[in-house]
């Protein structure tokens, strides 16, 4: 629990900083919008289904990220200009980042739902389901952007969407969570079968 509550500190700092002159409050609210429901979700879920300290953490720098970008915009983030500027890119790749987290933390969430649910019993399906739903979930969230940036309009829904101009972002965005999804399974997929071991023997 001391881990936990120093994650929660540590995120309402974070939170508190990148209210502090953002860009611009309403892009900031649309971006960081994401990581307080997420976070409210968890409070209300804790006593039912708590997960592992190691999903925990992903969820938390999934946050961080999330927050970042709306302080900055996903388009303007300083550390991104500079790589831009040294690497000759025609963008800043910030937002891939990000999209690669939407992949990457997801698949970790689900699988250990899916492991102690005992939801999909056979192992040899479980990281193809868990790939197919990270996916569905990137998929759902530019219908999301879509939507939004249809409704708001300007500048807003400019920053929000973070385009830059690439006519393939949309495709790339996909594409960038579902190569998260399958690294961080291939990677750490043993390493939370581990954690998830270690909680059940608590």
């Amino acid at each position: 629990m001391k881990y936990l509550k120093t994650l929660i500190v540590l995120f309402f700092t974070i939170l508190i900083w990148s209210l502090i002159n953002p860009k611009e409050y309403f892009t900031w609210f649309l971006e960081v919008f994401p990581a307080l429901i997420g976070i409210i979700v968890l409070f209300f879920t804790f006593k039912k289904f708590r997960f592992t300290n190691f999903v925990y953490t992903l969820i938390f720098i999934h946050c961080c990220i999330l927050i970042i970008g709306g302080h900055y915009t996903y388009a303007e983030v300083p550390l991104f200009d500079w790589i831009k500027e040294v690497f000759h890119q025609s963008r800043n790749n910030y937002d891939k980042v990000g999209h690669f987290a939407q992949g990457f933390v997801p698949a970790f969430i689900i699988r250990e739902i899916f492991i102690r649910k005992n939801i999909i019993n056979n192992k040899k399906w479980l990281s193809f389901i868990v790939v197919s739903v990270c996916m569905a979930i990137s998929v759902t969230y530019e219908f999301i952007e879509w939507f939004v940036s249809v409704m708001v309009g300007g500048e807003s829904a400019d920053a929000f969407l973070g385009t830059q101009g690439y006519i393939w972002d949309t495709q790339s965005d996909i594409l960038f969570a579902t190569i998260g999804a399958i690294i961080g399974l291939a990677v750490l997929g043993k390493f939370h079968n581990v954690q998830i071991n270690l909680f059940l023997q608590k």
